[in-house]
C-alpha cells in the first residue's frame, strides 16, 4: 500500500490550483475537504481546510511544481 504526505493545506481554489498543476503532471493527489465536508453534514470549519496530499514516490517529481507554485503566490 502506497503512502501518502501531505504537501499543501489552504483554501479550496489554491488547492485545487494545485491539484491540476500536478494532475497535469500526471501526478494523483488526494484533496481533503474539511470545510466541505462539514458543510455537506450539517455543520461547519472555519479556515484554511483544504489539505492536498500525494504519494509518497511522487514526492520527488512534484517538488519542482510545488516551489513553482509557491513562487507564484508570493508574487
Amino acid at each position: 500500500m502506497k503512502e501518502h504526505i501531505k504537501i499543501h493545506t489552504g483554501t479550496t481554489i489554491l488547492t485545487n490550483r494545485l491539484a491540476f498543476l500536478l494532475d497535469e503532471a500526471k501526478i494523483a493527489t488526494l484533496i481533503k475537504d474539511s470545510k466541505e465536508s462539514g458543510r455537506l453534514a450539517g455543520f461547519g470549519s472555519t479556515g484554511a481546510s483544504c489539505e492536498l496530499f500525494i504519494y509518497n514516490s511522487d514526492l520527488e517529481n512534484a517538488k519542482k511544481i510545488i516551489e513553482d507554485f509557491k513562487k507564484e503566490l508570493n508574487e
